[in-house]
């Protein structure tokens, strides 16, 4: 989105310092600023000011600061984090777009990347990148979606009550998404019914003329139907729902097909995604795309060509070496549990999930990691902590240890990989991966700088 530093001077409350400059977009990380853009220095762990200069050779035509300025177009303001929320709501008044929010515990980043692609066959559609789900991520979205955007998609996260409903009052979502309630960031809302009073805020932010689009197979969402004054479409798996799936199966890699029944009428999906789980992000998809429009054909072809987001839940058949289940980007027990499920669905002689800590689950930590090793006795699988005795008293506390685990298996045995972002299992993936002379076992298996 276009906006010219003399305009965006006044609407920040700031001092144009410079001439007056064109910017496109915006970046708040120099590495991947864009010729045009607006750079944002955030101070956080990092002060984002000490990367002007990185950022202005990368070619940002201006910049925020709060900070003396060093040449070239500034905005002097007081606080750029600030900004950029201001900045958003900017962007948010000028787009002719509709905006579609997704939350919940699990499932946001596929499920949008799912939405993304139906709603894509059919309008200009631009989307978060990544999982920027946050006060940085939303705003920086819609600051970057093209001036003639006809939908815009929104990952929303939270870390604490009021977080979502202060992404919604910049976003102003037409459209609400939520997937779960489950034990995840357990930390920041004490309970089940915090996650709920907290993902509950997407759906009280909807306008009437909008949609909430709620999983019917989790109570707690579905109760969320009675909270919304807009219209409510739910989707389910198990339950009674307006968009459902029936004749599930799985194929030897796990990858779902069925059919697809909705008030707009019926088709067969066949997924490129692997789990049983993704069934429901699929029609959390489906029900979105097409109460926005996009003909059920169109829904159904989209829906097979996404192939999943890095690091999540995949299965990958190495040349030599056992069958890998990556679901190493985040973990909490609604998720794990799933991979564990998924593990048990593998043809396979001997099962073995390497599980990294269940981070953020407060005085359920405990418990809800004994819970999975409970589970995993009941489903014959043998589960090794990785930096954690949280599970049991086997586990590796060294990456060669990690590693030589998978080296000891077949190709007749199966092998899951999974943990909250804190144990770095995407560097074992890596390493291992070297070490049979397969590096790009999955895109972004490279370990994080």
């Amino acid at each position: 989105m276009r906006f010219s530093t003399a305009e965006l001077a006044v609407q920040l409350g700031g001092t144009l310092v410079g001439p007056d400059v064109t910017i496109d977009g915006a970046s708040i990380d120099s590495r991947t600023t864009e010729r045009g853009q607006l750079f944002i220095p955030i101070i956080a762990e990092r002060d984002g000011h000490d990367f002007l200069a990185h950022a202005r050779s990368a070619g940002a035509a201006a910049y925020l600061t709060s900070q003396p300025p060093s040449g070239g177009t500034a905005i002097v303001i007081p606080d750029t984090s600030s900004a950029l929320s201001t900045l958003g709501r900017l962007a948010r008044a000028r787009l002719n777009a509709g905006v579609i929010g997704i939350t919940g515990s699990v499932g946001k980043t596929t499920t949008k990347e799912l939405v993304w692609r139906c709603l894509a066959s059919t309008f200009k559609t631009s989307a978060s990148v990544r999982s920027y789900n946050n006060e940085l991520g939303v705003p920086l979205t819609l600051v970057n979606a093209p001036d003639d955007a006809q939908w815009v998609i929104l990952e929303m996260g939270a870390r604490g009550f009021g977080h979502i409903r202060e992404l919604a009052e910049i976003a102003l979502p037409n459209v609400g998404v939520v997937t779960s309630v489950a034990m995840a960031h357990i930390e920041f809302f004490g309970d089940l019914e915090g996650v709920f009073r907290a993902k509950s805020e997407l759906v009280t932010a909807l306008p009437e003329s909008g949609a909430a689009v709620l999983n019917f197979d989790d109570p707690r969402v579905r109760r969320m139907s009675e909270l919304s004054s807009s219209a409510v479409l739910g989707y389910a798996v198990h339950a009674p729902a307006d968009v459902t799936a029936e004749k599930v199966v799985l194929n030897e890699t796990l990858q779902p097909r069925f059919s697809l029944v909705t008030p707009w009428g019926n088709g067969d999906v066949a997924l490129q995604l692997h789990g049983e789980q993704q069934v429901s992000n699929a029609l959390a998809a489906a029900a979105t795309a097409l109460w926005c429009g996009v003909p059920l054909d169109a829904v159904t072809s989209s829906l097979a060509e996404v192939a999943g987001p890095p690091l999540r839940m995949a299965v990958r058949r190495p040349s030599r070496g056992p069958v890998l289940v990556v679901d190493c980007y985040n973990a909490n027990p609604a998720s794990t549990e799933a991979a564990l499920r998924a593990l048990d669905a593998l043809k396979a002689n001997r099962k073995v999930a390497l599980l990294g800590v269940m981070a953020e689950l407060g005085a359920e930590t405990a418990g809800q990691h004994q819970r999975m090793a409970s589970l995993a006795q009941e489903l014959g699988i043998e589960i090794v902590g990785y930096h954690t005795s949280l599970y049991g008293p086997t586990q590796v506390t060294t990456m060669q240890a990690a590693v030589g685990l998978a080296q000891e298996l077949s190709s007749a045995d199966a092998l899951l990989i999974k943990g909250s972002r804190v144990a770095r299992l995407e560097d074992v993936l890596h390493t291992y991966g070297t070490s049979i002379g397969e590096e790009s076992l999955m895109p972004g298996a490279s370990p994080l700088s």
